[in-house]
């Protein structure tokens, strides 16, 4: 007997769910290779690794089934931009975790969301209302408290984790032009060969030759993350966006978990607070956001 249709979509749903926080979870996996990869290589060279394998493992699984479509685009200069963007934000996050704790860095990259209202502001002319951008303030305020301006030494690096989070609100912001415009499978290709392409000029003066291991770890970390975000597609067939998109915060806790186990690095009290605030103000904007497209 067939199901009503509403317990079908509860299916899909769930099923879609499932598939984002596994992609989620392996992002994390990535996330936590990398920080043990800079201990060897520099950021440079991982991050021309997570593009380089993910190019390939693209290749593998789109090229037979869309061949040269997949680099035919409606819009190739936002392609390019949407690219770079997500490229620098790469940049930044590598660089940042060599130096500072994965739940740290974690923390403060969940402030993206606060920079998309900003720049959705300023780029779009959208207009938020009184109650997004008491959000948007608090979650600064939890940013603050995790970089504790006054009280300690903050490294450096954090403020590369926020450069992560402005430059990702970017690549979001450029996504939106591009949604219906190209296929997904366009979208990702063009991710994945302008980061190989734009480090592999760079990686030359960086370069350590990896032995065998080393060659295996950096693999791993580019077919984790071309996997992982070939899931999420997978993930959108059956879900949208916005039912996801809070689910993406559970990565916070599985850097942390990691951190610790592989690390050692435990947050400290001022840290979980921070997340909870910085979290707590993005799950606000998305349940707005949520309320508006209802109205």
């Amino acid at each position: 007997m067939t199901a009503p249709s509403t317990s079908a979509e509860s299916t899909f749903s769930y099923k879609g769910i499932f598939l984002f926080c596994t992609a989620i979870f392996f992002f994390a996996v990535m996330d936590t290779t990398v920080k043990y990869a800079n201990e060897t290589y520099p950021p440079v060279q991982v991050v021309w690794a997570r593009y380089f394998f993910h190019s390939v493992l693209m290749a593998a699984i789109l090229l037979p089934k869309h061949g040269v479509q997949l680099i035919k685009t409606n819009r190739l200069k936002m392609q390019l931009i949407r690219s770079i963007f997500l490229l620098l934000a790469t940049v930044c996050f590598f660089t940042a975790v060599k130096y500072v704790p994965l739940a740290d860095a974690a923390a403060l990259g969940a402030t993206s969301p606060l920079f998309v209202i900003l720049f959705s502001v300023i780029l779009l002319k959208e207009k938020v209302n009184a109650r997004r951008w008491a959000a948007v303030v608090i979650g600064f305020g939890g940013a603050m408290i995790v970089l504790r301006p006054g009280m300690l030494e903050v490294h450096p690096a954090l403020f590369l984790v926020i450069g992560t989070s402005i430059f990702y609100a970017l690549y979001q912001i450029a996504t939106r032009f591009l949604s219906g415009i190209d296929s997904p499978a366009t979208t990702i290709t063009y991710s994945a060969l302008i980061g190989t392409i734009g480090m592999s000029f760079v990686v030359p003066f960086f370069w350590v030759t990896p032995d065998l291991m080393g060659w295996l770890m950096l693999g791993v970390i580019g077919f984790i993350g071309g996997f992982s975000h070939f899931i999420i597609i997978k993930a959108f067939d059956y879900t949208e966006a916005s039912t996801v998109a809070p689910f993406q915060y559970t990565q916070l806790i599985w850097l942390a978990i990691f951190g610790y186990l592989v690390f050692g690095n435990f947050p400290d009290n001022f840290t979980i607070l921070g997340a909870v605030i910085i979290v707590a103000s993005g799950l606000y904007i998305l349940y707005r956001e949520r309320q508006i497209k209802g109205e």
